[in-house]
């Protein structure tokens, strides 16, 4: 049984299902037993708190049947127990516990990332005020307290850490309504100063102190603290400190210093200046990697829109392709328009990829292509030819052979020369450090000189080479190591193996050191290179194991040898080279495969219902972490149920990553297996294919496979509604919909009812019907806000934020479109965030703040480049052109009208689907004309508008060309017209509950004043 105080108080059964309390009493005995954090309540304490002054006439008898019924509500009567003290509740998962106990968390890790993502967590649990529906009681107030201030210091750490990793433009605007709200917490006003005044707004972190300043002496006459003023004196000399962190990356930390390559990173640095693409070439184990990576840290700072690092050693281009994998590591989602807004078949993955980095100033290094050789040069040239300001950067053991490639051949490193001092040689160097980390004590002197001298010349300065060895300096003694590479390398030589010289280096020492390892470390290390992207301690001991291993100590003995790197103790990973050597010894039948591919299955089944709840932000992280091994599982089994588990418990993750071609892709290659049959796989699938648009009869396909589903089988119905309304296609999902409401009903789902109501909400929105709209929507956002979901937050109040703005509410809408903002970042739902800037863009032009509805709808417009989501892009745009108008540059207006209006007649050319604001657009063309005088023109526009309205049955459209057309009668002296086309308008809002409201009545307004001023009345 999980309770819930962080909001109204709620108790859910293990699996999600609420819980009915019946009755305030019982409620108010639950939420008292609750306020205790599991300590005994006397029952005189108990029946104060509950009737006060006015007790019962048998307060002991009453309480007890109160009790009675909170243990029959509750279907566990050990739950509520009775003790010597008092009643107590055996309470082991409440959300207030678990909050924290993420907080714990995030204070103990270092990591900002983890600590961003973990605060996120923690705050998602909130539903509300603490114990919401009793908060003016005595008996909760002291927890209720210190529950809210635990919450606002976690927003404030959180505000710390976001501006640590350089959010500061999206935190000036979010904590400013936090801010209002607490105008005198110190530590919260700091972080929000930070964010103005790192975003540009320098005047307004200023007045922000000011305030803080004059509010604190007005109050409690109190002066700022020290921190606060020293912040403030640096804002105004300008200090350098307060410049914004690093541009973004995901450069790894390095695990150790490099050594010896101080003039390559110059050389190569050098060409990165000059050339777009440089490519580091050479043999396994001279350094590619690490040198690409010390270059592009110290590049960073020539790239404001960041460093990115695509690992591509586990990457065969089969489920995942290239491009797939790059959007995924940028961002970059694939799938169509989000919202309200119907989609159609979208361009290539590589071409919007293409899109979303023209104009950006961004370095991506591309790590070991050699596997995907021909996809990468495909990519990279059509990356660089569409943006100009990228650069990449790439490894491999062969260069991409394209236009413009600049090559750079990394050398091994420097050998001792004869009769100069070994410690001049970058090789020497590199050996000593590593052996006196593997040794302590271990000294470069006159008697270990020639021993290092040999192994380093021995070795060919190869550093992954010189490494392994050192690593063994501790077991054998420096003068051992050398002798035993001595005949180790006699052995190469006689052998004549076909292998170049330096890749023969590298072999031999490999072979080597794998000569060293007992048969345990051997069978450790071969099994771990089942795992392309690295894998977790649980995850080793899950595929490693055998009789006798002890994982955990032989990994450790493993990472002191060099063969194993570890990332604080956490995750584990082979060099590419070594892992190579392991799989070319491991026989393709060993058990690590199977154990491997069931082990990413359970992983998989384990995160899929987290991912509709608080933590969904948490599980999607690990998925993506583990997305390599995750794909060389299913490209792997060849057991068609496991392969069938895999891809539907990742269905929902590849949706809200956007990943639906990798979807799709990855639900076909298992239904391909032989025997695999699946109704529930082939509707996702044929779900994903409507949202890529990839294929032939997309909307029969899906029809067909709802049609074969099992009646039970309501979230792939569901799915398959949401791709139809994505798809424009409203009246099948209609259908869809009602049939799976109905299903999650009866099951009790409620996830599925919720995302079912919020899909019935677009769909009544698509069709006009308002009350409908409002009311799914407010129950989907209940249960959503119930179940902790952020995505389902998200999709709800897109609606609702909507209805607001449509009646007026501006207040409302606006809140719920900046909480939907803050799920759509928090989840990297870039589109989604897009649109929600736009909306506040479009509230701002509404209230009067033409300034900053012009910068909200400019970032909207970024955003939505950024991702390459032209739909989004059209929103934004279509509103800079309301903003240009509304501030009298008619010019600006009609070209952003124009260029909006041009997109639209292309895509209905090109889909047969025109967006939905093709209407608008025409309409405020045609004001645009009557205000110039050309009524003729206007005419015509409004007159288009009108059949376009009533062809897609839309009141208020309707009403607006009719307003338009109005605004053309009136200016040529038809008044009687003007004024009945004006009644008409406004009757047809009115009967469907939205009357224009005062911020989008200029254009009525002006011409009623027409009307009536020629009426002979008062034009006010």
């Amino acid at each position: 049984m999980r309770f819930g105080v962080l909001g109204p108080l709620a108790v859910w059964t293990g699996d999600g299902r609420p819980v009915r309390v019946p009755e305030v009493k019982v409620r108010a005995l639950l939420a008292d037993l609750l306020a205790h954090d599991g300590g005994p309540v006397s029952a005189d304490r108990l029946a104060e708190d509950l009737w006060g002054d006015d007790p019962p006439g048998n307060p002991v008898n009453t309480l007890q049947t109160k009790v009675s019924q909170l243990r029959r509500a509750l279907g566990d009567g050990r739950l509520v127990a009775f003790e010597a003290a008092g009643y107590v509740l055996r309470a082991t998962d409440v959300d207030a516990a678990r909050f924290a106990a993420l907080l714990d968390r995030a204070r103990a890790t270092a990591d900002l990332r983890a600590k961003a993502a973990l605060l996120s967590d923690a705050l998602a649990l909130w539903r509300g005020p603490a114990y919401a529906d009793f908060r003016d009681e005595g008996f909760v107030r002291t927890a209720a307290t210190r529950l809210e201030e635990q919450r606002l210091t976690a927003l404030e750490e959180q505000a710390e850490v976001r501006l640590e990793l350089g959010e500061h433009g999206r935190l000036a605007d979010e904590l400013g309504e936090l801010v209002a709200a607490h105008p005198l917490r110190e530590r919260l006003r700091a972080a929000h100063l930070r964010a103005l005044y790192r975003s540009g707004r320098q005047a307004e972190a200023l007045a922000g102190y000011d305030e803080l300043r004059r509010l604190l002496a007005d109050e409690l006459g109190l002066d700022p603290g020290p921190e606060l003023a020293a912040l403030h004196h640096a804002m105004v000399r300008q200090d350098p400190s307060l410049a914004p962190p690093r541009p973004p990356t995901n450069l790894p930390a390095p695990l150790t210093g490099l050594i010896g390559r101080e003039q390559a990173v110059a050389e190569v640095g050098a060409l990165l200046a000059s050339a777009r693409l440089v490519t580091l070439t050479g043999p396994g184990g001279v350094g590619k990697t690490r040198l690409a990576l010390a270059v592009a840290d110290l590049a960073a700072g020539d790239f404001p829109d960041g460093v990115w690092l695509v690992e591509l050693a586990g990457a065969s281009g089969a489920t995942a392709t290239v491009a797939e994998v790059v959007a995924a590591e940028l961002g970059v989602r694939d799938d169509t328009a989000t919202g309200s807004r119907p989609g159609v078949r979208p361009a290539g993955l590589a071409d919007r990829l293409a899109d979303a980095l023209r104009g950006r100033r961004l370095l991506l290094v591309l790590d070991n292509c050699e596997h995907v050789i021909e996809q990468v040069a495909e990519l990279v040239d059509l990356l660089l030819g569409a943006a100009p300001e990228l650069r990449v950067l790439t490894t491999g053991q062969e260069s991409l052979a394209i236009p413009g490639e600049t090559l750079y051949v990394v050398p091994p490193l420097g050998l001792p020369a004869p009769g100069a001092d070994p410690r001049e040689a970058a090789s020497v160097r590199l050996f000593v450090a590593r052996a006196a980390a593997a040794a302590p004590g271990f000294v470069l002197d006159e008697a270990s000189a020639p021993a290092v001298a040999a192994i380093c010349r021995r070795l060919d300065g190869l550093p992954l080479a010189l490494e392994l060895a050192a690593a063994r300096v501790r077991a054998l003694g420096v003068r051992t190591v050398a002798d035993r590479l001595d005949d180790r390398f006699h052995l190469l030589a006689v052998s004549g193996r076909g292998r170049p010289a330096r890749q023969q280096t590298l072999r031999a020492v490999i072979d080597w050191s794998w000569d060293q390892l007992t048969e345990q470390q051997r069978l450790i290390l071969l099994r771990l290179a089942v795992h392309p992207g690295g894998c977790t301690l649980e995850a080793t001991e899950a595929v490693c194991a055998g009789p006798g291993l002890d994982v955990a100590h032989l990994l450790d003995q493993l990472v002191a040898r060099s063969m194993v790197e570890t990332s604080g103790g956490s995750r584990y990973r082979l060099l590419e080279s070594i892992a190579a050597y392991c799989l070319e010894r491991l026989p393709h039948d060993d058990p690590a495969f199977q154990r491997r591919d069931l082990h990413y299955t359970e992983l998989a089944e384990q995160a899929r219902p987290h991912l509709h709840g608080p933590a969904q932000r948490r599980w999607l992280d690990r998925l993506d972490t583990e997305a390599p091994n995750l794909r060389a599982a299913l490209e792997h089994t060849t057991d068609r149920a496991l392969a069938l588990r895999l891809v539907e418990a990742l269905a929902w993750y590849w949706y809200l990553r956007g990943r639906h071609r990798e979807g799709r892709a990855s639900f076909a290659a298992a239904m391909a297996l032989p025997g695999a049959r699946s109704p529930r796989a082939r509707a996702w699938e044929a779900g994903f294919a409507m949202l890529t648009g990839d294929g032939t009869d997309l909307l029969e396909r899906s029809r067909t496979a709802a049609r074969g589903l099992d009646a039970r089988d309501s979230r792939s119905r569901w799915f398959l509604a949401l791709a139809h309304l994505s798809f424009g296609d409203a009246a099948t999902a209609a259908g869809l919909l009602t049939e799976a409401l109905a299903g999650f009903r009866a099951d009790g789902d409620r996830w599925g009812e919720a995302a079912a109501l919020a899909g019935r909400a677009k769909q009544a929105m698509f069709q006009g019907d308002h009350a409908l709209a409002e009311r799914s929507g407010t129950e989907s956002l209940k249960i959503f806000d119930d179940l902790g979901d952020g995505w389902g937050r998200l999709q709800a109040s897109d609606m609702l934020g909507y209805l607001a703005e449509i009646t007026g509410d501006y207040e409302r809408a606006a809140r719920l479109h900046r909480e939907g903002l803050r799920s759509a970042e928090d989840l990297r739902l870039w589109a989604d965030a897009s649109y929600r800037l736009s909306s506040l863009g479009r509230l701002a032009l509404l209230t009067g703040d033409l300034d900053g509805s012009r910068e909200l709808h400019e970032r909207g417009l970024r955003l939505a480049a950024e991702q390459s989501n032209s739909f989004a892009e059209e929103f934004a745009r279509v509103g800079l052109g309301l903003v240009a108008r509304r501030a009298g540059d008619l010019d600006a207006a009609e070209r952003l009208f124009q260029q909006s209006l041009a997109w639209n007649r292309r895509l209905e050319a090109d889909y047969g689907v025109p967006f939905y604001g093709v209407t608008l657009l025409l309409a405020e063309l045609g004001f645009i004309a009557e205000q110039r005088g050309d009524t003729s023109t206007a005419r015509s526009l409004h007159l288009e508008g009108l059949a376009a309205a009533r062809e897609s049955g839309d009141p208020r459209a309707i009403a607006l060309a009719q307003e338009g057309l109005a605004g053309v009668a009136a200016a040529e002296g038809a008044y009687e017209e003007a004024a009945a086309l004006l009644g008409e308008a406004a009757a047809l809002r009115r009967s469907v509950g939205a009357p224009l409201p005062a911020g989008e009545r200029g254009d009525v307004d002006r011409i009623a004043a027409a009307v009536r001023a020629a009426a002979g009345g008062s034009p006010d």
